[in-house]
């Protein structure tokens, strides 16, 4: 049997990401925790001989090699100290904590107890990622002077039932929290570590935080903008990457985070199907269709499975999750 695993939570992130991308990388996904009947219902509809518990204190009393912390945002800390005062190795979703000072006392408890402790930055893993981390490595686009990154959609009413929209900063609700760390931390991923220059963060629905602008200047030069709304009726490139010799442009997100939401896995740790977003570039009226990379979530956590094996070095290294988690404090400050 494969790694012995448990989930705290599952919900959206719980069911819909990591479940199947646990399950096609060969994972026993043998407890789940949650105090909502609906989704208990759910866990052992998808794994029909998965212990179902009310807390996370009981989940990390089962035999387990790692915890997978899939909480609500809130809840992150606790959840994932509860695992680590078990000695069970832990992935967080992002963002790890909902501040630096949360998300350094995570990672040091780890330290400090010897356990290993990681977040899950998924979109490294995109197809628009991937395939910009090979056209970076080959030159084509001479020397790079701006990234701009979106998550833009157009949702004008608020979800009532979604946390995510409706609770405060400080109980972990808004896009700072739940879209700019994707795009933080993929920034970092080509260009290096980064500071903030200015920022705009808004909310424009009523709700928690909805719209924002991160502006960063990278050790390398670059300047990266950041903007995630859910307020953008004429949604931008998913990525424009503009260098000396030209721009590279990518659209669309690739179609992993539907598969996954329609119920299918990737077994084996791959896709059977095709994953990648349509890439070109441009050079002024001259545009030119490049091969774009398939995207593979599952690649996370068949390295994990390595690092917990000893085979190779955690995925995310847990540098870039405090920084990520240092350029949203000081956004919200500024």
């Amino acid at each position: 049997m494969g790694l012995r695993v448990g989930i705290a939570g599952y919900g959206l992130a719980g069911r819909y990401f990591h479940a199947p991308l646990l399950k096609g990388c060969g994972y026993n996904v043998v407890a789940v925790s949650t105090s909502n009947q609906e989704r208990a219902i759910h866990a052992v509809q998808d794994f029909p001989d998965v212990r179902v518990v009310a807390s996370v204190e009981e989940l990390v009393r089962e035999d387990l090699d790692l915890v997978v912390v899939a909480s609500a945002n809130i809840a992150h800390a606790h959840d994932a100290m509860a695992a680590i005062n078990r000695g069970i190795a832990v992935v967080v979703d992002k963002p790890m904590g909902r501040t630096f000072a949360e998300t350094k006392s995570i990672i040091d408890a780890g330290v400090s107890a010897g356990v290993a402790v990681s977040t899950f930055f998924n979109r490294r893993w995109d197809s628009d990622a991937l395939t910009i981390k090979r056209v970076l490595a080959s030159g084509e686009l001479g020397v790079i002077h701006r990234l701009e990154s979106r998550f833009e959609r157009f949702r004008p009413k608020l979800n009532p039932d979604s946390w995510r929209e409706n609770m405060s900063a400080a109980d972990g609700g808004g896009q700072l929290l739940d879209l700019q760390p994707h795009l933080i931390s993929t920034a970092i991923d080509w260009f290096g570590s980064a500071e903030l220059v200015t920022s705009s963060l808004r909310s424009l629905r009523g709700g928690a935080d909805d719209d924002s602008v991160l502006v960063l200047r990278h050790e390398s030069a670059v300047m990266s903008y950041l903007s995630a709304s859910a307020l953008v009726g004429a949604p931008g490139p998913r990525i424009r990457i503009l260098g000396s010799n030209g721009a590279l442009v990518i659209n669309d997100l690739d179609p992993q985070e539907a598969l996954l939401k329609s119920g299918e896995f990737p077994a084996g740790g791959s896709w059977s199907r095709p994953t990648a977003s349509a890439a070109f570039i441009h050079r002024g009226e001259e545009v030119e269709e490049i091969t774009a990379e398939n995207g593979n979530y599952a690649e996370f956590y068949s390295l994990v499975a390595g690092a917990i094996r000893g085979e190779n070095p955690w995925p995310i290294h847990n540098d870039d999750a405090l920084l990520v988690a240092k350029i949203i404090d000081q956004a919200r400050q500024s």
